[in-house]
C-alpha cells in the first residue's frame, strides 16, 4: 500500500494514511481514461443546434424565372440550397450526443486517474475539510498553505456548500463530493484534495 502524507487546512502534516491499491496503485490505463473523457464530454452536449432545410426557410415559393429560354440554368425556388439565403443541404438538427460505456470500463478508467495522480505527487490528503462560513478567503488560505498556485480539485466525502460555495470564486478551483466524482475533473483538475473521511468512500466504492 502507497503511504501519503496527511495535512490539516493549515497546510501542517499531522499524520500518514496508507491508500487502497486496487484502487489508488494500479497501472494507468491512458486508452481507457481517453475513452471515458471523450464519453462525459459527448453527454454534456446540448445537441440543440439546427438549421433551416429549403422547406423551412421563409419565402422562394415563386418559381425566379420560366423553364426554358431564359438561358439560365433552371431554378424552381430561390431558397434551394445553392441561393443565397437559401436552406441547408445537409446541416445539424437536433439530437442526442449520449452514449454509455459499460461499468467494468469506469471503473478502471476511476482507479486509472487516481493512481496517476498518485504517480504525480498530486494527491493533497486532508485530516478534515469543514467550514463553519462561507468564506472564500478560507480556501484561498488553504490552498496558499498547502502549496497549490494553479488548478485544484477538492473532494469532500459529502455535500457540502459552504466548501462548494466557498471555492466557487477561484479560478480554476472545483470543489466536489465523492458521489460526484468524475475523470474528467480528476485528469482536468490538477491538485486533487481530498478529505480523508472521502478517501476512505472512494476506496469502498471503487475497490473490486
Amino acid at each position: 500500500m502507497a503511504t501519503v502524507k496527511v495535512y490539516d487546512m493549515a497546510g501542517t502534516e499531522i499524520s500518514q494514511t496508507e491508500l487502497a491499491d486496487e484502487v489508488f496503485g494500479i497501472e494507468p490505463n491512458v486508452s481507457v481514461m481517453h475513452a471515458v473523457v471523450v464519453n462525459y464530454l459527448a453527454n454534456q452536449r446540448q445537441g440543440t443546434q439546427s438549421t433551416l432545410t429549403r422547406t423551412e426557410v421563409r419565402g422562394g415559393g415563386k418559381k425566379p424565372w420560366r423553364q426554358k429560354g431564359t438561358g439560365n440554368a433552371r431554378q424552381g425556388s430561390i431558397r434551394a440550397p445553392q441561393w443565397r439565403h437559401g436552406g441547408v443541404a445537409i446541416g445539424p438538427k437536433p439530437r442526442s450526443y449520449r452514449y454509455t460505456l459499460n461499468r467494468k470500463v469506469r471503473k478502471l478508467a476511476m482507479k486509472s486517474a487516481l493512481s496517476q495522480k498518485v504517480l504525480e505527487g498530486n494527491l493533497i490528503v486532508l485530516d478534515t475539510l469543514t467550514m463553519d462560513e462561507y468564506k472564500t478567503k478560507t480556501i484561498i488560505a488553504m490552498l496558499k498553505a498547502l502549496g497549490v498556485e494553479k488548478k485544484a480539485l477538492i473532494v469532500t466525502a459529502d455535500a457540502d456548500q459552504k466548501v462548494y460555495k466557498s471555492a466557487a470564486n477561484i479560478p480554476g478551483v472545483k470543489a466536489t463530493h465523492v458521489g460526484t466524482l468524475n475523470v474528467y475533473d480528476i485528469l482536468n483538475g490538477g491538485k486533487f484534495i481530498v478529505a480523508k473521511n472521502a478517501i476512505a468512500k472512494i476506496e469502498d466504492y471503487w475497490k473490486d
